[in-house]
């Protein structure tokens, strides 16, 4: 039973209807519809159920056992492969406690510059030539600041921090504005995941998908969360004053009551959904105290008593004996959402455009108890959309509902099954004689029990063994062998080696470590693509909702000037950390070329440094004020380095010697003792005794 219902901002934007809750019309369309959805998936909930009773162990109904079969063991290796595939997602999305989806601005941001730069003096000089350095043109003569024209809604948030727009050219502290919209919006996302336990939610999405083949959410709705809050009192006593917030909140939708428009490929082609609740009397009544919802209908409902009737696969999976008891006391409800012919809305009351046609449609969401309506408004989305996200495990093309990992290995399920079983009725008859008896040759009217000390009396004169003890053949080590090779299928047709959940002594390929390695990656390959399920159909449309309900609903949200992208962070975790850290790392050091480091984003570079370290990158990563006091301090050591270096430098200089008072010519090394100077300047021959220019040599004498 859902706790979210929508409150919107005002009545404008979502009409309610009063009226008669009897409409004939409006309730059997929307029956109807539920109609060709059950029809529509029956097929797949057959898959379900099977899938289902593979994961618990159960034997179908329609299995054959012969009259010689004796065990019916079942082995559960369909419940170790869902777990192992389940823990791999949910340990990739969540290992580093955060929740794997960013926003970032456009590659090309609107309404927002990409990067700023504190500003320097030399900001501030006004180009005789008309032309700033950085290719943006500057009226003559008018070196005025125009930097705000460019920050957007940042203008106000950094004034004080003297930031230039453009990238840095100087080697100044930068950053972007558009970045900085962006994680503000990010943060505020992340802490109402974190607030509303959205992780757990996912968790049981993720679990149905990897063992039904879909996975359903539901939201973000309006959640009134209390505050438990504690504050002193005027004579200092301490008082409880809690209070309540409205927070987006999402919920986990069963996939067996989840039924779409049966045409559809994906949630964005559904026409319309309907969600089946089952209720009791004491959640039905408390609707009355959710926005728009109809006292009067609700009575109604009441007064007429339980009216939920089970579905043929409900005794399968709840596996409740006492199902029969609680029915009498449920109520079925059902949720549409979804697209509303343009005069069944009139017959609702609902105030429509004046401009729709007979033939147009609105989108609406609908409640309804038996043949009663209890809620009817237009979807008050901005822009209006099906509020629920659908994901498969692993894709199929031609349908929304995905395919599981119980669905994948189901033969290979079932010869297990079979061979175990063959094994076990062969070892016991192996393990036992089974005797022959001649019962001329006994004594008639005896008991034929065999135990130990049993004695038989055999007639007079009867020559001859009377019992003979027989002994069958062992056949279990070709039925291991078959399970072991079935098990192996199971491996190849699911993606998940055994290594993957804690099996030992792998066989074949597995048994090297080059075969292992090719194993574990088959298997990240594999689930790679899981991943990038979530990521695509899950992930970032919660994202983008999420985005969409703070623009519409949240007053304390920041204003988004530019243009922001949702960006899932699933399969970039499949990367393993060490290889994604070294690349990273490899990126840094090439940052530190002068010439290169232009190109690189050194803020966003080091944000994914320490997400692949496991890092909280915002512990990191300064803020423009901040950057800008470390700058300076840094600006003051190095003058302090600078200055310690020269005074070091200063005895060895007044130690010149022979002729070493200037500067060392380019290229000349001055530890060189020969006088050469290792450079190219002044080498070459000396002169003898008697050469000419030998110093040497007497007055007016040459060589």
């Amino acid at each position: 039973m859902s706790d979210n219902f929508l409150e919107p901002a005002d009545d404008t934007t979502v009409n309610v209807f009063e009226p008669e809750i009897k409409m004939p019309g409006l309730v059997g369309h929307i029956k109807g519809k539920l109609e060709d959805a059950e029809n529509g998936r029956y097929a797949y909930e057959q898959r379900w159920i099977k899938a289902y009773k593979n994961f618990r162990g159960i034997y179908d109904s329609t299995t054959q056992y012969r009259d010689s079969e004796k065990s019916k063991v079942f082995i559960k290796i369909t419940k170790t492969k869902v777990l192992a595939a389940y823990g791999q997602v949910v340990d990739i999305l969540f290992a580093n406690k955060k929740f794997p989806l960013v926003i970032e601005p456009t590659p090309v941001p609107e309404g927002i510059e990409e990067f700023a730069h504190l500003g320097t003096p030399l900001d501030d000089v006004i180009d005789p030539y008309g032309f700033s350095g950085d290719g943006r043109e500057v009226p003559f003569g008018q070196p005025q600041d125009n930097s705000g024209d460019f920050l957007g809604g940042l203008k106000q948030r950094y004034e004080n921090a003297n930031l230039k727009p453009g990238p840095s050219l100087l080697g100044e502290p930068q950053i972007s504005p558009a970045q900085k919209t962006a994680l503000s919006m990010e943060k505020q996302i992340h802490d109402q995941l974190l607030d509303t336990s959205a992780v757990n939610v996912l968790r049981s999405a993720i679990f149905e998908s990897s063992l039904l083949g879909t996975g359903v959410v539901k939201g973000p709705f309006n959640f009134y969360k209390r505050v438990h809050k504690w504050e002193r009192n005027e004579e200092g006593e301490r008082v409880y004053s809690p209070y309540e917030k409205v927070v987006p909140r999402i919920e986990h939708v069963p996939i067996w009551d989840f039924h779409p428009d049966p045409s559809a490929t994906s949630i964005e082609d559904c026409e319309y959904v309907i969600q089946r609740h089952r209720m009791n009397k004491q959640q039905v009544r408390g609707l009355i105290n959710h926005p728009h919802f109809i006292k009067e209908a609700i009575e109604d409902v009441l007064s007429k008593g339980a009216n939920y009737e089970d579905k043929y696969y409900e005794d399968t999976i709840r596996e409740d004996e006492t199902e029969s008891y609680y029915k009498e006391k449920r109520y079925e409800v059902l949720e549409y959402w979804g697209v509303l012919d343009a005069e069944f809305a009139s017959e609702a009351g609902l105030d429509t455009d004046y401009n729709i046609g007979p033939m147009d449609q609105v989108q609406v969401n609908i409640w309804l108890c038996g043949n009663t309506v209890i809620r009817c408004v237009l979807n008050p989305f901005t822009p209006a959309r099906i509020p629920y996200q659908v994901f498969p495990y692993e894709i199929n093309p031609y349908q929304i509902w995905g395919v599981g990992v119980a669905e994948n290995m189901e033969d290979a399920q079932m010869l297990m099954n079979g061979h175990v079983r063959m094994a076990i009725d062969n070892l016991a008859l192996a393990g036992n004689l089974v005797f022959d008896v001649d019962e001329a040759s006994l004594v008639p009217g005896q008991n034929m029990d065999i135990f130990p000390g049993k004695i038989f009396r055999r007639q007079s004169g009867v020559t001859g063994t009377a019992i003979n003890g027989l002994k069958f053949p062992n056949t279990a080590p070709e039925n291991i062998q078959m399970y072991q090779i079935s098990r192996q299928l199971a491996d190849e047709e699911t993606g998940l080696p055994s290594i993957m959940h804690g099996q030992t002594g792998v066989a074949g390929t597995g048994r090297t470590a080059s075969g292992l390695s090719m194993l574990l990656g088959g298997a990240s390959l594999s689930l790679k693509t899981v991943i990038k399920n979530i990521d695509d159909q899950l992930l970032k449309p919660l994202g983008e909702a999420y985005f969409q309900w703070n623009m519409q609903f949240n007053e304390d949200s920041p204003d988004i000037e530019g243009d922001l992208e949702i960006k899932p962070r699933g399969v970039a975790a499949v990367m393993q950390k060490e290889v994604r850290s070294q690349r990273l790392t490899t990126l840094l050091q090439t940052a530190s070329n002068p010439t290169l480091a232009p190109f690189i984003k050194i803020p966003n570079l080091v944000r994914e440094l320490a997400i692949a370290q496991d890092i909280d990158p915002d512990s990191l990563v300064n803020d423009v004020n901040e950057a800008q006091v470390f700058a300076e301090i840094l600006r003051g050591l190095q003058n302090v380095q600078q200055e310690g270096s020269q005074q070091a430098q200063s005895p060895n200089e007044q130690q010149g010697g022979m002729g070493q008072s200037g500067p060392v010519p380019a290229g000349a090394n001055p530890n060189d003792a020969s006088g050469v100077g290792g450079g190219t300047v002044g080498t070459g021959s000396v002169p003898a005794a008697g050469e000419d220019n030998f110093t040497g040599n007497a007055e007016g004498t040459e060589g």
